[in-house]
């Protein structure tokens, strides 16, 4: 048993440590070469890292697990809102919250987390006809807080984006590629965590909910590290609320990505899969 959850454990550090030292990195280049505002690479960011989550919920589910991965999903939501919180307080940076466009994001962020609330309580995850509803929301979040965007922060990008002669597009090219590569790796990794975690609970009993939680602590390590480096990234150039734009838009998007289309294809797997 105690073999197996090793097993597990340096799987999951397998994924974080990839996804933070070489995928991460490789958006920032990514993000770089093509001159991207504050709120695109905090995008592309809160994709990267959900990753993680989304390898563990196509593994669990294909396994039959759907219950750990709505608590995998509960659980890092509501841990990257409290990390977000935290490296806002840490840099210091709590009044730039005051922004109405903050604000909005924060409040979408504080849904994704009320949502799968209410999923458990009514034990309606294996609904295919909350798959429709979910993409749709996630569709509606992103309308909300691109609009927020444009509203409040169009005038600050204006100001403080910073000027490239030109975008290097055969070096973004090559960037691309290194992700695609970086894919294949998490996707073999992916493979033995479902293995591992398919052992964890049936053989050795242990219930879905521990598996969730504890999946939902490990995959939120990325977005821990991410808000850290926005914020500390951009202090370095005197532009803090460049940093706080990044790292918002990196948790929202994380929590959605989350929440309404990577358990929705864990609902899909497991109605047509199974």
């Amino acid at each position: 048993m105690y073999f197996e959850l090793l097993k597990f454990v340096i799987f999951i550090m397998m994924i974080i440590v990839i996804t933070k030292y070489f995928l991460i990195e490789t958006i920032r280049k990514l993000a770089t070469c093509l001159n991207l505002k504050s709120r695109t690479v905090g995008e592309m960011t809160g994709f990267s890292t959900s990753m993680p989550e989304f390898l563990t919920i196509v593994t669990s589910s294909v396994r039959g697990l759907i219950g750990t991965g709505i608590y995998n999903i509960l659980s890092s939501n509501i841990i990257n809102l409290f990390q977000y919180i935290l490296t806002i307080s840490f840099n210091k940076n709590l009044k730039k919250l005051n922004n109405i466009a903050i604000k909005i994001s924060v409040v979408l962020v504080v849904f994704t987390i009320l949502i799968p609330l209410l999923v458990l309580k009514f034990n309606i995850q294996n609904e295919m006809f909350f798959v429709l509803i979910f993409v749709l929301l996630y569709v509606f979040f992103g309308y909300i807080n691109k609009n927020a965007h444009k509203k409040y922060f169009e005038q600050f990008y204006d100001n403080n984006v910073i000027e490239i002669k030109s975008r290097d597009y055969k070096s973004a090219i090559k960037y691309i590629v290194v992700l695609i590569i970086i894919g294949v790796m998490l996707f073999v990794i992916s493979v033995f965590l479902g293995n591992s975690l398919e052992r964890l609970c049936f053989i050795f009993h242990i219930p879905q909910v521990i598996v969730g939680i504890i999946l939902g602590v490990a995959t939120s390590v990325p977005e821990l590290i991410t808000f850290f480096e926005s914020q500390k990234y951009h202090n370095c150039e005197s532009d803090e609320m460049i940093g706080v734009i990044e790292a918002t838009n990196n948790l929202l998007t994380s929590n959605t990505l989350n929440l309404f289309i990577i358990q929705s294809i864990g609902i899909f797997i497991m109605i047509f899969v199974k």
